[in-house]
């Protein structure tokens, strides 16, 4: 198993408040662009997408209230899980938020996707970091 890690960031939110926000898969629906929406289902533990012709499915394995949520494929092309951390801080209302990632790649696609996924774990980090200061992180759509 490929292991990935993203950097830590701190969320001007505290972790129960992050932790509820992604609890249920049926608010990462609600973030997508309007035109991306349709590609997109989800219920409280499943989020599904098709993708290039590819279905994707995740689904939540375990949740730790507050502080971790754990995610594996439900039906992709290959075997992989997402642990999503909410770790508390010295400063009260912030959260130290990181991701976890492992998939079954072979050396190819390792070699070939591995930068990638790290660098798409660290863009999630930023991102939500950027929203909770209140700044719009880039490629991010306006109507958010």
């Amino acid at each position: 198993m490929a292991q990935f890690k993203s950097k830590h960031g701190i969320v001007s939110r505290s972790p129960q408040e992050l932790y509820m926000s992604f609890v249920d898969m049926r608010n990462f629906t609600a973030m997508l662009p309007e035109d991306k929406k349709s590609m997109v289902s989800a219920d409280y533990d499943t989020l599904t997408a098709n993708i290039q012709n590819f279905r994707i499915a995740v689904r939540v394995s375990g949740r730790v209230p507050y502080s971790l949520i754990q995610l594996q494929d439900a039906d992709a092309p290959f075997h992989f899980g997402v642990s999503i951390h909410f770790d508390e801080t010295s400063e009260p209302g912030k959260t130290d938020f990181s991701i976890e990632a492992e998939a079954e790649l072979n050396v190819m696609m390792k070699m070939m996707l591995g930068s990638r996924i790290e660098e798409a774990l660290n863009k999630i980090v930023d991102g939500l970091v950027d929203v909770s200061e209140g700044r719009m992180p880039a490629g991010m759509p306006s109507s958010l």
